[in-house]
């Protein structure tokens, strides 16, 4: 078994695919026609976003929606980069807001959070042991 795909239920679809192009530089490889789905190119797992109302159609009790949670899910996406100062920056000028600035960890990786403007938690960090 692999990870093949991780999908974040989202309020709008294009305009997070919109949000990572900008801020992180990813590419889009696939919206579907009617905009209920869509997927970045980001090597072998695949980051895709999927429309709330996908999630009612397979969680008919509901689901927690990142966009309306006043804090950030207990999930991240971790972005790998060798540059997370300039990485954190495009990020919230894009429209991320920081929730922790670049600091170093003591196992030698160099760290920060920003939350997307659709909920999204994600982690900016360079390549463990780097």
């Amino acid at each position: 078994m692999k990870l093949g795909y991780t999908i974040i239920y989202v309020p709008d679809v294009a305009a997070s695919l919109e949000f990572f192009e900008a801020a992180f530089g990813m590419q889009r490889k696939f919206l579907h026609e009617s905009g209920t789905y869509g997927e970045l190119q980001t090597g072998e797992t695949t980051l895709a976003f999927a429309a709330h109302e996908l999630g009612e159609m397979n969680f008919p009790a509901g689901h927690v929606h990142a966009s309306s949670s006043a804090q950030p899910l207990g999930f991240e996406i971790a972005l790998v980069t060798d540059s997370v100062h300039e990485a954190h920056a495009k990020a919230v000028s894009t429209g991320a807001m920081a929730l922790a600035a670049p600091q170093q960890k003591p196992w030698g990786q160099v760290v920060s959070y920003v939350r997307c403007p659709d909920g999204v938690l994600v982690e900016l960090c360079t390549p463990v042991g780097a």
